[in-house]
């Protein structure tokens, strides 16, 4: 299954950028994470790492493509048996941006988390 969310908000898009760009920054505006842990300091292919969530849940993760002119990025995360890949964007949008998630996964885990992850795209462009 396929789906696509979205958000605007007041953040100009390379200070969004950089917030997905660098991993030590997801934390800031992800309300569900505890902490990443990261093979690099920012995002390239093959990046590697580990989230951790809530009750001690550790997911992990390896950034597959990256293109930092367009602010394009896209990474695999497996959970269990389940895989899931996520294609993220920042663009300007008026003086914020808009930030965009298309999630790659079977419906039932993408019904459960893009609650989550619009929550996270919403802060992601509005928390100064």
């Amino acid at each position: 299954m396929r789906l696509t969310i979205a958000a605007r908000g007041p953040v100009p898009a390379a200070e969004a950028w950089d917030r997905y760009a660098r991993p030590a920054r997801w934390t800031e505006w992800s309300p569900y994470l505890v902490g990443v842990e990261s093979s690099t300091d920012g995002l390239r292919a093959g990046t590697a790492g580990r989230l951790r969530g809530p009750l001690r849940v550790t997911v992990p993760y390896t950034v597959t493509a990256v293109d930092e002119p367009a602010r394009t990025w896209a990474w695999d995360v497996r959970f269990g048996p389940v895989r899931l890949a996520f294609d993220h964007g920042v663009e300007p949008c008026g003086a914020g941006s808009r930030t965009w998630l298309i999630a790659h996964g079977p419906l039932p885990v993408l019904a459960l988390y893009l609650p989550v992850a619009w929550l996270s795209l919403n802060l992601l462009v509005r928390r100064r």
